[in-house]
């Protein structure tokens, strides 16, 4: 029998079990996924603790990103998916089609196929990070040569897909992270000016930048109190995207710096681009063709194998890592 993750109740990484599990035929819609790896987000230890916009409703399975080779599809699939190497694209229920384990049943629909210059643990670390940048920054955002973005929590695997594709539309990047340890990778990586915020005065380093303009867009994951400073640090008409509540703290309006500077403070999520196949298809295809010639690469912070997906899960609420972690599964 398989090998898959599931936990019983909520907390922390140490509630997720490795247990076999008896397999399944894929129903109507969906297929059979051999899973090779597996990309670690942050909405699963959301999700995990409770916390998500699924509810949490143990026993569940865990695991939105996977890698892996089609074995089988259920009625009204396309058997021409077989034998394919595809990844999944975030946007269904975990609680039903959680991937992570030796073998997962998956929607047909949340599957693409990835370019062959891309290793299984490659290919598990583009959809949710690339897709969920690009339909704030190209998609909704319009973002334009010569603009300023701030990407708060830019170590992330979507903050580096985000610096990738602004820098590739020609706009510039003021990546922040919390302290300075993680400047020098992000500048290499692509950055034009990274704020360490616990050290630094987050809006008056955002005017000095833009010349006293101020950012066009921010593409932020973190929102609670800070979301103040980057109205204030924000241009005349800005736009605030916020994606994720990494901070867990209430999120104030910034009601005298919206008034003044006309901005839109936007909540986002990548099902409004998953679920309109009108936004799904462009997007699929800007990513594939970035990925196949090497405008876009994923990067990996570390690696580890399915029998130590509790440590994995740590290493990333830990907040050390630059980049994506992978779980391998063969």
């Amino acid at each position: 029998m398989p090998k898959i993750v599931r936990f019983y109740q909520v907390g922390g990484p140490e509630q997720l079990k490795l247990e076999e599990s008896a397999s399944r035929p894929p129903g109507a819609g969906e297929v059979k996924l051999r899973v090779q790896a597996v990309g670690l987000n942050r909405g699963e230890l959301m999700y995990l603790h409770g916390q998500y916009l699924e509810p949490t409703k143990p026993p569940s399975r865990i695991g939105y990103e996977a890698a892996g080779i089609v074995e089988a599809v259920g009625p009204n699939v396309d058997k021409s998916w077989i034998g394919k190497r595809v990844s999944t694209i975030p946007g269904f229920s975990m609680a039903r089609y959680g991937v992570l384990g030796e073998e997962a049943i998956v929607l047909a629909s949340s599957l693409g196929e990835y370019p062959a210059e891309l290793s299984t643990v490659q290919a598990a670390a583009i959809w949710m990070q690339y897709m969920t940048a690009y339909g704030a920054i190209v998609a909704f955002g319009n973002v334009q040569v010569g603009d300023t973005v701030v990407i708060p929590a830019a170590s992330s695997s979507v903050g580096l897909a985000a610096l990738q594709i602004v820098k590739g539309e020609g706009a510039t990047v003021i990546a922040t992270t919390r302290t300075s340890k993680k400047r020098d990778e992000l500048m290499a990586l692509g950055a034009d000016h990274v704020i360490a915020t616990d050290e630094e005065d987050l809006v008056k380093r955002v005017k000095e930048l833009t010349s006293g303009k101020g950012a066009r867009l921010t593409f932020d994951p973190v929102a609670g109190p800070a979301v103040e400073q980057l109205a204030e640090a924000a241009s005349n008409h800005g736009i605030i995207f916020e994606y994720g509540a990494l901070s867990m703290q209430p999120t104030p309006f910034p009601l005298m710096p919206a008034l003044m500077k006309g901005l839109t403070i936007r909540g986002y999520t990548l099902m409004e681009i998953t679920s309109e196949p009108r936004l799904l298809e462009p997007a699929k295809r800007y990513i594939h063709e970035r990925l196949k010639d090497g405008r876009f690469k994923p990067k990996i912070a570390k690696t580890f194998p399915l029998a130590q997906v509790v440590e994995a899960y740590k290493y990333m609420e830990s907040n050390e890592q630059v980049g994506k972690v992978v779980i391998t599964v063969e």
